[in-house]
């Protein structure tokens, strides 16, 4: 018997992989029934389960949808659905710039700094600030060349935002939100006027006494006026005598030493890049302009300062504009007037 045996296992050897297949073949036909009686399982088990929606709380769902919608409230700003919309989708211009873009520059060139221009010595004598009233002309603003040329971008979200308010508050809900908003803009410059005009102590005085709708944004801005000085002029007209176009400057005062036109801002969102502050670089920029070649006034500047309150008294955040960024927003500026230009 063991010989018979001993000669089998020789045959089987003389034969290659037929020793090994003795001992897998079983193993194999164990796992593919067991895959096979698995899967079967699981479908069964899908059939059998049912609609899982119907175990799910329907009170407790409407109420979390009902928490979600309720946390937009109008506070929502076109900065915030810029944000959203970069978060969800990405930046809306993906392509790159066509070459040269940056580099177009304006048929009519004028300069920043008017050369012509002749400085009179200082006067110690007139220490009030400059406020010429404006007038109207037939000459466009630099608000209205502004909103006119604005981008098909920005015109969107703009649009989009103004929609989403009207939804939310009503036509006349969102009428009387943005009326309180000029509101205390307006309110905000002259509180801002009456202090550069007051003595220190009064003025401080005058801050504790304002309404309760500006003194957040007057908090906002100790810090700020602490480094004006030397003011030159409040809320006055300015007009570019050879563009043809005009404008109302907040304030031209030296900020820590520097003259400048300063353009105050109200938020209820943070803006603390330059950037976050769309076209108002251009709006500076057009004042620059406009001031150095308005003969009315006796002095040429060649920066700028945007200042931007928030009504939570939070610090402000002051955007300094040297000569050489306010000469780069000049040609934006005159690219912009161009486009007005040519569209009327």
């Amino acid at each position: 018997m063991l010989l018979v045996r001993m000669q089998f296992l020789q045959l089987l050897s003389r034969r290659h992989g037929k020793l090994e297949m003795l001992f897998q073949t079983p193993f194999c036909q164990k796992q593919f029934p067991y895959l096979s009686l698995t899967t079967s399982a699981c479908l069964c088990n899908k059939k059998e389960k049912g609609n899982s929606y119907e175990q799910v709380d329907q009170e407790k769902y409407k109420n979390l949808v009902r928490s979600v919608t309720s946390y937009k409230t109008s506070a929502q700003t076109p900065e915030t659905i810029f944000e959203e919309d970069n978060l969800l989708y990405g930046p809306p211009d993906k392509c790159s710039p066509p070459v040269g873009a940056e580099t177009k520059t304006p048929r009519k060139w004028v300069p920043l700094i008017n050369s012509n221009k002749r400085i009179p010595p200082l006067n110690s004598d007139s220490s009030l600030p400059m406020k010429i009233p404006l007038q109207k002309t037939k000459m466009p603003s630099v608000t209205r060349i502004l909103q006119q040329t604005i981008s098909p971008q920005q015109a969107f979200y703009l649009e989009r935002w103004k929609q989403k308010m009207i939804l939310e508050l009503g036509k006349d809900g969102f009428e009387e939100y943005t009326k309180n908003l000029f509101l205390q803009g307006e309110l905000f410059h002259a509180a801002l006027e009456s202090i550069f005009l007051s003595e220190e102590t009064a003025a401080k005085e005058q801050m504790k006494g304002e309404d309760a709708a500006i003194s957040g944004y007057l908090s906002s801005v100790q810090h700020v006026l602490e480094d004006i000085s030397d003011v030159k002029a409040l809320e006055s007209a300015v007009q570019h005598e050879t563009l043809q176009y005009l404008g109302l400057v907040d304030c031209v005062a030296k900020y820590r030493g520097q003259l400048c036109v300063i353009d105050w801002k109200t938020s209820e969102k943070p803006k603390p890049l330059l950037k976050n502050t769309f076209d108002n670089p251009l709006q500076v920029a057009a004042y620059v302009g406009a001031i150095n070649h308005d003969a009315n006034y006796n002095f040429q500047v060649s920066c700028g300062l945007i200042v931007v309150a928030y009504k939570n008294g939070s610090p402000a955040h002051p955007h300094f504009m040297d000569s050489g960024l306010c000469s780069q927003y000049w040609n934006k500026w005159l690219l912009r007037l161009e486009e007005y230009m040519d569209k009327n």
